[in-house]
């Protein structure tokens, strides 16, 4: 079963040990969720690969890549296609447009492979997020839910139950603390990859 934002949700509800919408609506929790992501996203983006796109015709180096929506970044370009190893080209890239720097003009019409990053997106329909990182997110969501809670109700001397605002805060801490210890290890996870050539191979003219 695909994990949409609902199942995100109730998931964190029972981390915060909140059953029911008492403290936090839907949307209050949606939003740190989503808050959350965007921090995964700065580390561990979504890796896509775009096979669609052709050399213009008549031939040039440039290509517009506009269609690769929500891009943050293209890591590699592939041309020509289907070579082993692969022909991973220098190339340039500003605003919708991707150069390809090579000695030699394209061929019109050839086909070009983009290896590019993109948001991670969680909605009603589903989430792009690998298991481990929807782990990754709610830790941050947690964290940031208490705190808000807690920035929300500073003059309260209790929150419910038994729970001191001292108490709550050092959870909101604690969950903050690992958030930021899973991102960096994740960071260094991916730059110890890109330098052994797990995400790409050599380039060559």
């Amino acid at each position: 079963m695909a994990t949409t934002i609902s199942i995100l949700r109730s998931r964190l509800r029972v981390d915060l040990n909140e059953p029911a919408a008492d403290r936090w609506s839907d949307d209050d929790l949606d939003r740190h969720i989503r808050h959350a992501i965007r921090d995964v996203n700065r580390v561990v983006p979504r890796e896509m690969k775009a096979t669609g796109l052709t050399i213009a015709d008549p031939a040039s180096r440039e290509m517009d890549i506009s269609s690769l929506t929500d891009l943050i970044h293209v890591v590699a370009v592939e041309y020509p296609i289907g070579l082993y190893p692969r022909r991973l080209r220098h190339f340039e890239t500003w605003g919708s447009t991707l150069s390809l720097l090579t000695d030699t003009m394209p061929e019109a019409g050839a086909d070009v492979c983009v290896y590019y990053t993109t948001q991670h997106t969680v909605d009603a329909e589903g989430s792009t997020l690998p298991a481990y990182l929807e782990d990754v997110a709610l830790v941050g969501a947690a964290g940031y839910a208490m705190l808000d809670y807690l920035v929300a109700n500073e003059n309260r001397v209790t929150i419910g139950g038994d729970h001191t605002v001292d108490q709550l805060r050092v959870f909101a801490s604690d969950r903050l603390m690992q958030f930021r210890q899973d991102l960096t290890a994740l960071k260094r996870e991916r730059q110890k990859a890109i330098r052994t050539g797990e995400l790409w191979t050599e380039d060559t003219r």
